[in-house]
């Protein structure tokens, strides 16, 4: 209705369609109708721009203006752009995958591998994928279904009880679990435990590192295991504010050679610039592949390092002045404010800030020991209650 001609892709993932944008070559953008990982309830519209990435804050902002001003364009009835239909898509993205990680070293180990999409779009895509490299194949959720009736969309532990079960039974090799547009990619090791976010990007860091050096980008958020891997194998942190696209632009910018988030979202930039659920899935199988270890087994061979996060409820209004006022809470302490307040400690460090897309403030808490890491988590839960005005 605004004269703009239009390809329709169906249902696909996110990162499968940023794909089809990016190697378009002609493409301005697309627009992807997703709640990503939040519950049923919500929707929303991701903008990705003619890179095939999504768009900065400030250019979405000016979209939202023109909208709700009413300042947007209708074209004439003889001007109206057309709109068809494109099943390309996934086979594309799924042959691109493919050729950017070992298949015939996937092929020859034979990993048993239980996959949980969640309902959500990556039910069109994983399962595929990974019969096709090889993979002996479960699935759990794998109808898609937007009312998300297996589980809640957020591939989080309180989410992912029945995948664990299942891999522990079948005493599979990995399980993989999808947010619900597959932008991002959680894992089971070979014993049934959930893997923390931030020990899953190490072994993916420290893998795109090694033998080569180069720069990995992660935001402030992330634990201070990945900066020892990536250093230990030759290579260097950048560290950004938190979210997706400020991750991907740092790393457009800086030629960085990985990059992701401690919440599943893992980029690839020799595959594309934007997190992707199913090349994270693809490259964990590689890894096993190249490693001939278990899972379970890498990731107790990481540096220690105990986590705990923790979400406090803070209405929108009231996020600047509780910001500021931890702020002032902090004051004489070392902090990093690349995002939020992050306080550093010789024993550990802890991190609060709002968050980006949930009426909540979140804290990330790291320290060598346990009691130490949930320590921290409290300090940095009590800051938010105090500035909230509770005791």
């Amino acid at each position: 209705s605004a004269g703009c001609d239009v390809i329709d892709l169906g249902m696909v993932p996110t990162p499968c369609a940023q794909y089809f944008v990016a190697k378009s070559g002609h493409l301005k953008g697309a627009i992807v109708v997703t709640a990503s990982h939040n519950p049923r309830e919500f929707n929303g519209l991701k903008a990705i721009d003619a890179h095939g990435m999504e768009m900065r804050r400030e250019d979405e902002e000016s979209i939202e203006a023109i909208f709700f001003e009413d300042r947007f364009h209708a074209a004439a009835w003889s001007d109206v752009g057309s709109s068809r239909s494109d099943d390309t898509a996934i086979p594309r993205y799924m042959e691109a995958i493919e050729a950017k990680v070992d298949a015939e070293g996937i092929r020859k180990r034979n990993p048993m591998v239980v996959v949980d999409p969640g309902n959500g779009a990556g039910c069109v895509v994983t399962p595929y994928l990974l019969r096709s490299l090889g993979c002996r194949v479960l699935t759990l959720n794998a109808q898609p279904d937007g009312a998300f009736p297996g589980r809640l969309p957020e591939p989080t532990p309180d989410h992912l009880g029945d995948l664990m079960r299942v891999v522990s039974e079948v005493h599979a090799d990995l399980g993989i679990a999808h947010d619900g547009d597959a932008d991002r990619a959680t894992f089971v090791d070979d014993k049934g435990a959930f893997v923390v976010g931030d020990k899953a990007l190490a072994l993916l860091a420290r893998a795109a590192v090694k033998g080569r050096g180069g720069t990995v980008v992660t935001p402030v958020s992330t634990s201070s295991v990945v900066e020892e891997v990536v250093r230990a194998s030759g290579g260097k942190v950048i560290r950004t504010r938190v979210g997706s696209p400020i991750v991907a632009r740092a790393m457009f910018e800086s030629g960085a050679v990985f990059g992701g988030e401690e919440n599943g979202g893992v980029i690839f930039p020799d595959h594309q610039f934007c997190r992707d659920g199913a090349m994270s899935a693809a490259k964990m199988l590689e890894l096993l592949a190249h490693e001939g270890k278990s899972l379970s087994a890498l990731v107790a061979e990481l540096p220690q390092y105990h986590i705990k996060k923790a979400n406090v409820e803070v209405p929108v209004e009231r996020r600047e002045a509780v910001l500021a006022a931890i702020v002032e809470l902090a004051k004489g302490r070392k902090v990093d404010s690349t995002d939020g307040v992050k306080i550093l400690e010789t024993d550990g460090a802890v991190l609060v800030r709002p968050s980006g897309t949930e009426p909540i403030f979140r804290v990330y808490a790291e320290a060598k020991t346990p009691d130490r890491a949930d320590a921290l988590a409290e300090e940095g839960v009590s800051w938010i209650k105090k500035a909230l005005g509770h005791r």
